[in-house]
């Protein structure tokens, strides 16, 4: 009897190409933006409730697993858009939703938000001119600060203390403020170092 050759096993981050879009990873992460709004909806009526602290823990903590995923599968070119996306639906979502329901002030969502926005648009223009700046670890220690104040927030035994929340906010502020320099930073070396003209 002749033998028959051992079947031919991909690796898992074989399964799937920097186009692919349906992926593990890509419907975690669309999940994520679909609950996202009946998370900000139950914020607005009842900000301090157990059922918004779990759904928004369910959803905070749902980026690592998208995050997993990609990493075991492949990253692609959609995820690379879906997940930040929906980082910020989330969390500049919740943080404006606390301030409708009064649980924070304006001004430190106000800089969030505004420095958010800034870098989506700066990434934009550097994705235009063929660079991509990868993150640095600190962005992701600003990511999980802002989603522990909105927790803060959200918690019913906070209520009484709303300086907790609020001071955690600040602290996620200052780490905001610092990784989009630092982002900034880094583009402008990227572009340096491949001949481009420096952005900003």
């Amino acid at each position: 009897m002749s033998e028959r050759p051992d079947p031919v096993v991909l690796p898992p981050d074989d399964r799937y190409g920097p186009s692919a879009l349906a992926t593990p990873a890509n419907a975690v992460t669309v999940i994520r933006l679909i609950f996202s709004p009946a998370l900000l909806v139950l914020i607005v009526r009842e900000p301090s409730s157990w059922g918004a602290v779990a759904l928004w823990t369910v959803l905070a903590f749902s980026d690592g697993i998208d995050g997993a995923l990609a990493r075991r599968h492949g990253t692609t070119r959609s995820g690379a858009f879906l997940d930040p996306l929906a980082d910020k639906v989330l969390v500049l979502g919740a943080l404006i939703a606390l301030v409708a329901a009064g649980r924070f002030s304006w001004v430190p969502v106000a800089l969030i938000g505004a420095r958010e926005l800034a870098i989506s648009a700066y990434r934009t223009h550097l994705g235009r001119s063929g660079l991509a700046v990868p993150a640095r670890p600190l962005a992701k220690a600003k990511t999980v600060v802002q989603e522990f104040a909105v927790a803060a927030a959200l918690l019913p035994w906070t209520t009484g203390h709303p300086g907790l929340a609020e001071a955690i906010l600040w602290v996620a502020v200052a780490l905001t403020l610092i990784t989009g320099a630092q982002y900034l930073l880094d583009g402008r070396d990227a572009a340096t170092t491949l001949g481009h003209r420096p952005a900003g």
